[in-house]
């Protein structure tokens, strides 16, 4: 199998930064290289993030849906701030702790529903059931 060279380390963080807040600098991003989709950037320590996953912690439902329908890979981190209640159920079912696993920067799962406002009501009420 031929490989392709690795990313550029400064698109990868700048992609993974701007997922944070801007749709419109993401979509330039992904047009000018699709792999960036599912690019981890390592902020320290071990503190690694994907684009979806800046996206999940802040809320930023536009740039999460864009990024799944380009083929990122949806985590539980995602699931929990997007409401999809029983994707994060069907986690927590198959594996228990991981309602206490934290995501990027130590935020934890959670916070994700919490960001997710109305839509992830649901979610964050079983969370907190737990």
């Amino acid at each position: 199998m031929d490989r392709k060279p690795p990313l550029e380390s400064e698109l990868v963080q700048e992609f993974v930064g701007v997922a944070h807040t801007d749709l419109n600098r993401v979509k330039e991003l992904l047009e000018r290289e699709p792999a960036l989709v599912n690019a981890c950037w390592d902020w320290g320590g071990g503190d690694f993030e994907t684009a979806l996953g800046a996206a999940a912690h802040m809320g930023a439902k536009d740039i999460a849906n864009y990024l799944l329908e380009h083929g990122a890979r949806l985590d539980i981190f995602a699931a929990a701030m997007l409401g999809k209640l029983e994707i994060v159920k069907a986690a927590l079912k198959e594996y228990p702790n991981a309602k206490d696993v934290l995501g990027p920067h130590d935020i934890p799962l959670i916070t994700h529903a919490e960001q997710g406002g109305d839509d992830a009501k649901e979610v964050l009420e079983y969370l907190k059931s737990l």
